[in-house]
């Protein structure tokens, strides 16, 4: 198969490509090279910007086409436009940040999505990554002529994750000792491993599967505790879970999501509880949790010591939390 990445070069563009190769796939990349341009140097390689600059994709075909880098109703409008008559599939990956707010749990591809902004800014931020998404769906199916492909995945975890959001919980639980567990070990958590979202995008786009499919993980409810415990399995090292509620770690000021990854408040989870059955009907598999666990703990000390990760508690912080809880629960 012919196949065009937008992107490429981070994440799961990365690992499309890898996983690409592997299935004997002719593979071209479109992006800026500004992320690890050194990459795949024996792959054809178009240089562009996609706001402005799409020259650079000529006037050639291919089979399919997987967005990967596409953040604004413009940019994707404008590759659609492009490649339209050229591929006769086109998938984009979005979010389930796309969905309008607030979510019930167990949501589905049929539920509301944002509106697209009111001033129709292009300037992606936290309040306007969801909302932008949606609106590049949108262009997408307004403007390509073919069949696509919306990917909704939650979050995306596992080697090369330039977040470090889960990476932080087989760093924290290989140091062992007490974990700060946040809020309610019963809650429900969702991820999914990035190898197995590419495996599953690219069986899409060989299959020639259109549709809008809600992309998270694993295929069984898995609870915060669950999801420690396969992460302390992974990484081969006992911890012990201490479990402070949510309002303590509210009004000690740990920000939900980045503070402590992959814990929202009770209020904000649904976004945690989506129905991924169209997904796992359509052939989503995923591995063992502590194999992700095990393989994003190598990949993140094989980046050396010098690189801290940029999201959950430092040792400190997490130390004193601790204690503070400890001295409140004595009081008490």
């Amino acid at each position: 198969m012919r196949l065009l990445i937008l992107g490429g070069t981070r994440f799961l563009g990365r690992h499309l490509v890898e996983a690409a190769q592997t299935r004997g796939h002719e593979v071209t990349l479109f992006n800026r090279g500004q992320s690890e341009p050194d990459l795949f140097p024996e792959l054809n390689q178009l240089r562009g910007d996609r706001q402005g600059d799409l020259s650079a994709l000529g006037t050639a075909g291919w089979d399919a086409v997987i967005d990967t880098s596409g953040y604004t109703p413009s940019a994707v409008s404008a590759s659609a436009r492009v490649l339209s008559g050229r591929t006769n599939h086109y998938t984009f990956i979005s979010t389930i940040s796309a969905y309008r707010e607030p979510l019930v749990s167990g949501s589905d591809e049929s539920v509301p999505l944002h509106l697209p902004p009111l001033d129709a800014s292009d300037v992606v931020g936290p309040e306007t990554y969801g909302p932008l998404k949606a609106g590049a769906e949108a262009a997408l199916q307004e403007t390509f002529n073919g069949t696509s492909l919306i990917i909704r995945p939650g979050l995306i975890v596992g080697p090369y994750d330039p977040t470090d959001r889960f990476t932080y919980w087989p760093s924290r639980l290989a140091r062992g000792g007490e974990v700060l567990a946040p809020g309610s070990p019963d809650r429900q958590v969702q991820l999914i491993d990035v190898r197995d979202l590419a495996a599953w995008c690219l069986d899409l786009s060989e299959a020639g599967i259109g549709g809008t499919f809600n992309a998270a993980g694993p295929e069984r409810r898995l609870t915060m505790a669950g999801m420690l415990q396969a992460v302390s399995d992974g990484v081969e090292r006992e911890a012990h879970f201490n479990w402070i509620p949510e309002d303590f770690l509210l009004e000690a000021g740990v920000q939900p999501w980045t503070g402590i990854p992959l814990w929202l408040p009770k209020s904000l989870n649904a976004i945690l509880e989506v129905s991924i059955q169209a997904a796992l009907d359509q052939g989503l598999k995923c591995r063992p949790l502590a194999e992700t666990a095990a393989d994003t703990l190598a990949w993140d000390r094989s980046r050396g010591a010098s690189i801290v990760n940029s999201a959950g508690l430092n040792p400190a912080r997490e130390l004193a939390l601790l204690e503070a809880w400890h001295a409140q629960a004595g009081a008490g």
